[in-house]
């Protein structure tokens, strides 16, 4: 039985169970085990042979199914826990008969649990980040990984017998009869993994758990008994006792015994009409005293008065990093040989995992140590993180001339070896035999260096070469690399005889023209740059930017917190067509290639932040779908419509991409104007901003999308003392259902823009506000003001649309008793008489 943290790992001689408790507040019921599963023996009749078990694996919830029960007793201790057993692996074998053992010899030995701590966990946890579970057999052993999914991670074939073996965090020990053997180990692996799952990635990588396992040292020793490892020592017990004469005559009388054990078989086979000799599979069992276990098992060796004595070894293992320097030692052989060899990568593969696992180690003394000690642990780390920084650099170096399968493992080792891009690219210039060749690797870690913003920037030398190497390898990639934040510093002059040389094998395209402008802006040719630019129409120049976003800006993308930058083009557009820059923009916004608040940065960094900026958002506010980005534009539009409306300061000289007029015919956003707003609207006004933004900030009122309520605050600053003032104010009271005190104010600021605002809001389910609360109002302010011929037209044509309206029993009783029926009675009549009609 082997036991660590909440694992148990039970082995018989060709079995092994391996359980999980876990505790529980619940009393769980045990079940007794079944009488025909407690014996563990044969019936009399069936002793003299062996029944041969069928090979079976069970892993996780399967492993239930392996017919052994297992039953967790109560001893009072257990502090009112009770223990569930869950069932995680099980294993059987079948005896292999042909590996030069006997029955006997085929049985499971060394069964260990190991634990592995990860760097962000401390040993002191009760639950360790990995759990291993290690068992062998004489020919063969068997490494699982039991959290996260039982796993099988690698099996050992062992070139000979082996005795006992012991796992550690480097090296799995085995003991021959005669020999210590080390072979590699996959925990590291696994640990890698659980303790960064995002490993696999263009950031990081580790060579796989299902990496084949080698040998790597092999000791003489004689008669090696038991091996068991501390640290970095292991502790060998051997005895070189040799047999006694009355051993080897026992062995012989042995051997007869199996010859007429085999030649009565035989004759046996021969008798039913079968040759063995005939079947050489046939005739090699037979050769095998493995059906008595009376012949087979030998008697016990009689106690001797004198031993030959036992021998006890410390063998002190060798360090990892001299380990590690001697495998780097044989890849240079191997790299001198076969560069793209799978056994150079291998042993690579080999020396990686053996840094992490010291790595590991590492961690938990530095977790453990004080003073001197820690210090010590700091610097042996330090050495450790180098020399795993040269082994990345060095599996970069496979992967990047490697295969196209696995080209692309070249970027995450490069990353995590630290080298520079410039130091990448002196360990990949072609070889003398091939001026022209370089690994696919090494491209596709370029490739994605140029696509990732970075703030390093090469120098002229180095973005030279690297337009060169495109040039030579992916031609099509040179507007991308050019566009890249990282060559600005690239030979202008240089890189469009490339880029001439691509268009004229290639033909043209959009892109490509952008980037041939761009150059000659950087070489001051505005004539050359003006042509290039004119050369594709202004929508086709927008798709130009679609296809190569940093052509605009440097940055973006999906997440909002990353910084951007305009480049020398959009600083360009800015000036000479700012038209062009706003449509790249929005078409890079509805891409999702660039943030509505990388959009507002580009344009600060532009200075355009009160002119350009607001023409952005009102061609936002065209393309987008987004509600959200929708009702964000609204609200920041309205806002600055209020700004120009309320600034003292004398306005700018920009004129607006986009009139209200424009907005209001292509934006469903923007509504017509009510008609009733052409009589509150100036004639005059201050300036042309001042009467654009009062129309724009009217429609977006007049429109379905802005919501009243938050823009209401912000028009608290604007003055009802002026008419457009009280115009907006109206707007708001009126889109909010206000109708009654509208009424009211549109009577005493403006009376003649009433019968409009009458005929445009009260209708429908509002009709009945014409008699309720319009005709009383004007019959009171008539009375009061005879001789206002406003007020009077007011009034016949509201009593024209009661007419219309009522019946001739409603419109009496809405006449007023105060001696003015008269007045009424035409309007009473033809009500009458509309109503009879109907």
């Amino acid at each position: 039985v082997a036991l660590c943290g909440s694992y148990v790992a039970i082995q018989a001689e060709l079995e092994v169970l391996v359980l999980k408790l876990e505790a529980t507040t619940e009393r769980t019921a045990t079940e007794e085990p079944s009488e025909s599963l407690k014996c563990a023996d044969f019936p009399e009749d069936q002793g003299d042979f062996l029944l041969v078990p069928k090979h079976q694996e069970l892993l996780g919830d399967r492993a239930k199914d392996c017919d052994i029960p297992v039953n967790v007793e109560q001893t009072g201790l257990e502090d009112g826990r009770h223990y569930t057993a869950f069932y995680v692996l099980f294993r059987r074998f079948t005896p292999e008969f042909f590996q030069g053992c006997s029955v006997e010899e085929m049985q499971l030995h060394s069964l260990q649990l190991y634990p592995m701590f990860t760097s962000k966990q401390s040993v002191s946890v009760d639950e360790p980040a990995c759990m291993f579970c290690f068992f062998s057999l004489p020919t063969a052993g068997h490494l699982y990984s039991l959290r996260g999914g039982v796993e099988h991670l690698s099996a050992y074939q062992y070139p000979e017998k082996v005795l006992q073996a012991v796992l550690t965090d480097h090296l799995l020990q085995v003991i021959t009869k005669n020999a210590l053997q080390s072979f590699t180990v996959r925990c590291a692996a696994v640990a890698a993994r659980v303790e960064d799952p995002y490993i696999d990635t263009t950031m990081k990588a580790c060579p796989p758990c299902s990496l084949e396992v080698c040998a790597l040292r092999m000791q003489l020793f004689i008669g090696l008994r038991s091996v068991c490892a501390y640290g970095r020592h292991v502790i060998l017990l051997s005895s070189a006792d040799t047999e006694t004469p009355e051993e080897t005559e026992r062995h012989t009388q042995r051997r007869g015994l199996e010859l007429k054990e085999h030649n009565m078989l035989t004759g046996i086979f021969l008798a039913v009409g079968i040759d063995p000799a005939t079947t050489p599979a046939l005739e090699s069992l037979l050769s095998r005293p493995f059906l008595s276990k009376r012949w087979a098992i030998s008697s016990p060796k009689e106690t001797r008065a004198v031993g030959h004595g036992w021998n006890l070894y410390v063998v002190d293992t060798v360090p990892p990093l001299t380990l590690y320097q001697e495998m780097v030692e044989y890849s240079q052989r191997y790299a001198e040989n076969n560069p793209q060899g799978l056994s150079l990568r291998h042993l690579l593969g080999e020396a990686h995992l053996l840094l992490r696992s010291c790595l590991l180690e590492s961690s938990e003394r530095q977790q453990g140590g004080e003073g001197a000690r820690k210090m010590a642990a700091q610097m042996h780390r330090e050495e450790l993180e180098e020399a795993f920084r040269q082994n990345c650099a060095q599996l970069g170096d496979s992967f990047s001339r490697g295969s196209q399968k696995d080209c692309h493992l070249a970027l995450p080792y490069y990353r995590m070896s630290r080298l520079s891009v410039t130091e990448v690219m002196s360990r990949n210039r072609p070889l003398p035999g091939c001026p022209h060749s370089y690994g696919p690797g090494f491209l596709f870690y370029l490739k994605h260096y140029l696509l990732e913003e970075t703030d390093q920037i090469l120098c002229q030398e180095d973005a030279d070469e690297v337009t060169s190497i495109f040039s030579q390898s992916e031609p099509s990639m040179l507007v991308s690399v050019c566009a890249s934040p990282c060559m600005m510093n690239v030979d202008p002059a240089a890189t469009l005889q490339m880029l001439q040389h691509l268009e004229d094998t290639s033909g043209v395209s959009v892109a490509l023209t952008i980037t041939m402008a761009t150059m000659m802006l950087r070489l001051g040719n505005m004539a050359r740059y003006t042509e290039l630019m004119e050369r594709h129409a202004e929508m086709l120049l927008v798709y130009g930017f679609i296809e190569e976003p940093r052509l605009l800006l440097h940055g973006g993308g999906g997440d909002k917190h990353t910084e951007v930058c305009p480049t020398a083009l959009a600083r360009q557009l800015a000036d000479s067509q700012p038209g062009l820059l706003v449509a790249g923009m929005v078409a890079l916004h509805e891409n999702s290639k660039v943030q509505l608040e990388q959009a507002d940065h580009i344009f600060k960094e532009l200075g355009c932040e009160n002119t350009l900026q607001v023409d952005l958002w009102e061609a936002m506010l065209m393309a987008s779908s987004q509600d959200a980005v929708i009702q964000e534009l609204l609200f920041r539009l309205a806002s600055v419509y209020i700004d120009r409306l309320t600034a003292s300061e004398s306005p700018t000289k920009h004129k607006s991409l986009k009139s209200a007029d424009d907005l209001i015919s292509s934006c469903s956003h923007y509504g017509a104007l009510y008609p009733w707003l052409t009589v509150l609207n100036p004639v005059q006004i201050s300036s042309y901003q001042h009467w654009e933004a009062l129309h724009k900030l009217q429609s977006l009122l007049c429109g379905p999308s802005l919501s009243v309520g938050s823009v209401a605050p912000l028009l608290e600053s604007l003055s009802e003392e002026t008419l457009w003032g009280f115009s907006l104010h109206l707007l708001c009271a009126t889109r909010r259902g206000h109708y009654g005190r509208s009424i009211e104010q549109l009577l005493d600021r403006c009376p003649q823009a009433i019968i409009a605002y009458a005929n445009h809001q009260l209708q429908d389910k509002h009709m009945a506000l014409w008699w309720q609360k319009l005709l009383p109002e004007l019959c009171n302010r008539t009375r009061a003001a005879a001789h206002n011929s406003i007020l009077l037209g007011a009034l016949k044509e509201t009593l024209v649309v009661v007419a219309m309206e009522t019946s001739p029993t409603e419109f009496l009783e809405l006449i007023p008793d105060d001696g003015t029926a008269s007045y009424f009675l035409p309007h009473l009549l033809t009500c009458s008489q509309r109503h009879l009609l109907a």
